[in-house]
């Protein structure tokens, strides 16, 4: 693992994001600082892993590497729908009790590292890696709980809209999302998100809202473009380590 990993580095090219990694518009909003911090960790609780991938979409697409850590059954399918630059990702999808070796070197390389920790986080583990990721200039994104997280986000509820009558297509999924954390992020606030609406579109929700974007949301963002009538994830994603290193497709270290 660690040979692939330093195999891997030189190959990155890494474009550094600068004080700020940039997000969508839409989900700016969540964080005091309308961005990711470098060296700074946003947990993601509730199940959130298509907000997880969100927070990396507008990144990706600017240039920047990102890494995608223990997320087992990634899907790569879903990851493009919610904006996520599959050429700019690197996927280590199962770690197992080396997590914290692989996230620590992989977090002195890319900008944004999306990590699912195999079981209880400690403290002192957890300040290795930001301390390690605040030298390299990476954002980080957590699935479950981490000590001294600065920012919280908890998906409180979700729910699929295009289903009627038990018949139907999924076709926007809904989140509410309640964001905390430490210092300017201390005010609890809550947000409610396309993710996608019908659209493919990640963006706000509004008063009667029923996930079908109008030429008045053209400040709200637009993740990835589906062909009209087809269902977020409806097609399986393509498992990590079946494309390495393709121009078009992640990098895989399995």
């Amino acid at each position: 693992m660690e040979a692939s990993l330093a195999a891997l580095a030189p190959r990155l090219q890494l474009s550094r994001p600068g004080q700020l990694v940039p997000v969508l518009p839409a989900l700016e909003g969540l964080l005091p600082e309308r961005g990711l911090r470098p060296g700074a960790v946003v947990s993601v609780t509730g199940g959130g892993t298509a907000l997880l991938l969100a927070l990396a979409a507008a990144a990706s697409t600017a240039g920047t590497w990102c890494a995608a850590v223990g997320i087992e059954g990634l899907g790569l399918l879903a990851a493009a729908e919610l904006g996520v630059d599959l050429s700019r990702l690197v996927v280590v999808g199962e770690a197992g009790d080396q997590w914290a070796r692989v996230a620590t070197a992989l977090a002195d390389g890319v900008g944004v590292l999306l990590l699912r920790p195999s079981g209880r986080v400690q403290p002192r583990v957890a300040e290795q890696l930001t301390t390690v990721a605040r030298r390299g200039g990476c954002a980080l994104v957590v699935s479950g709980e981490w000590p001294g997280a600065r920012v919280r986000l908890r998906v409180a509820a979700r729910s699929w809209e295009g289903v009627g009558q038990g018949r139907g297509r999924l076709r926007a999924r809904r989140l509410v999302v309640e964001a905390s954390g430490r210092g300017a992020a201390a005010r609890e606030r809550q947000h409610q998100l396309w993710l996608p609406d019908r659209e493919g579109s990640i963006r706000t929700v509004r008063p009667g809202d029923s996930g079908t974007a109008h030429p008045g949301a053209a400040h709200q963002s637009t993740a990835h473009h589906r062909t009209p009538g087809t269902p977020p994830g409806t097609a399986p994603g393509t498992a990590p380590g079946t494309a390495h290193g393709s121009p078009h497709g992640p990098l895989a270290v399995v």
